[in-house]
């Protein structure tokens, strides 16, 4: 049977370089995203066969649609990428943007990581590799408050499902990739620009899928984020929370 890959958000950015790097490894695709037309196009240009289902991952129902779409298939390894951020102040942002957030960055994940894990566990393989950020790993984000939110679930759920397995003895990996910026679209989304330089989706990608691979649980991608992150945890988080604002700031004339 053919193995094959699904990536979610696969119309832009990571998502995009995902689903080139598992075409070009042989993986027959899944491509979910609202951009038909995009998906289409990235399909034409990959060398194995693509499915494309257009989706708005956050709507529970097309949550549902997909996984129905994908129950006949032998997924191997999917990856949970759809998401965006929003940067403002908490009482100025939108309230209806925030909410659709949630639902994509926090229920989709929730959603697609539970039914698929349960999928995998009876053959006792397969990947899911969660596209969390490096704000995840830290207590707190001033001015994008709801996004480092919902990556520090992500981020939690992973950890704690995959302990489960490791306990269990399970085959099936189940991780989260958290890099710090990337260059994508994602900036345009959240109305930000990164003070730090950004690294290629092309190298984010294939450093998360080898550590996939070797079953990292937690992978960041470069070693600047991964020295930052450390020092971080030996700040009380009072210090790190305002560090963090501080360097918030930085991203928009807005503040």
């Amino acid at each position: 049977m053919e193995k094959y890959a699904v990536v979610t958000g696969a119309s832009a950015g990571l998502g995009m370089e995902f689903a080139r790097s598992l075409s070009a490894k042989g993986y027959r695709l899944i491509l979910v995203a609202r951009r038909e037309k995009r998906l289409r196009k990235l399909a034409e240009q990959l060398k194995t066969e693509c499915e494309v289902i257009e989706a708005d991952l956050t709507k529970t129902e097309d949550c549902y649609r997909v996984m129905e779409a994908v129950q006949n298939r032998d997924v191997e390894i999917f990856i949970n990428n759809a998401g965006f951020g929003e940067y403002g102040r908490f009482t100025e942002t939108s309230l209806d943007k925030e909410m659709d957030m949630i639902d994509l960055n926090v229920r989709a994940v929730h959603l697609f990581t539970k039914l698929m894990l349960r999928r995998m566990i009876q053959k006792d393989c397969g990947y899911i590799l969660n596209v969390a950020s490096c704000a995840g790993l830290m207590p707190a984000g001033p001015y994008m408050t709801a996004y480092y939110a919902t990556k520090a679930y992500v981020v939690s759920l992973t950890r704690a499902v995959a302990e489960e397995l490791r306990e269990n003895g399970s085959h099936v990996y189940v991780g989260c990739l958290c890099p710090g910026p990337v260059n994508t679209e994602f900036n345009r989304v959240a109305n930000v620009e990164f003070q730090l330089k950004g690294i290629s989706p092309r190298y984010c990608v294939r450093y998360g899928l080898k550590q996939m691979r070797r079953k990292k649980v937690v992978i960041v991608p470069t070693l600047p984020i991964k020295l930052a992150m450390t020092f971080g945890r030996l700040l009380p988080g009072s210090v790190y929370v305002k560090i963090s604002a501080s360097q918030q700031r930085k991203k928009s004339s807005r503040i």
